[in-house]
């Protein structure tokens, strides 16, 4: 596990964007926690990383399931809270998405953990205090830590 200490709001930011930017077709982010520990706001993140305009509002897509967008990869932004079971997800045809050259970012990952790919980053976010967090990265594959490098060397040219 590697774990990142996301101090404050703007270091949040810092976070995602410096993910999206890492990331590479085919690539999925599953994002879980609490309510409010902040999966939508990093997903918003993620997709200014990924190109996407920051004008373009990424909403949370809990009522649709999942919201496409197009940046320098196409973004699938998923939301499985409402989804009992990967049964669900299959049935419903989004386990497909995991397969296509976009970035999948999945919100309440924890519903479908059994068919996840094994290329897959699990983040879960903890809060920690009113306008901190921490995320703690569960790392499935050798691509993933080679990445998650990049995060930590971008954060720390950041913060100069």
């Amino acid at each position: 596990m590697i774990e990142f200490n996301l101090r404050s709001p703007s270091i949040t930011a810092q976070f995602g964007t410096s993910l999206g930017s890492v990331c590479e077709p085919g690539d999925i982010i599953c994002l879980g926690g609490d309510l409010g520990a902040g999966k939508t706001s990093l997903a918003q993140h993620i997709a200014v990383g990924v190109g996407i305009d920051p004008q373009e509002y990424i909403t949370s897509p809990t009522f649709a399931i999942v919201h496409e967008y197009q940046g320098r990869l196409p973004l699938y932004h998923m939301d499985f809270y409402r989804l009992s079971s990967s049964i669900e997800v299959i049935e419903l045809g989004l386990d497909e998405y995991f397969y296509r050259s976009g970035l999948t970012v999945i919100e309440w990952y924890e519903n479908a953990l059994d068919i996840l790919p094994s290329n897959s980053l699990l983040i879960d976010l903890e809060v920690v205090a009113q306008n901190r967090r921490r995320a703690m990265c569960h790392v499935l594959s050798n691509a993933w830590k080679t990445k998650l490098a990049a995060v930590t060397v971008l954060l720390d040219n950041q913060r100069d």
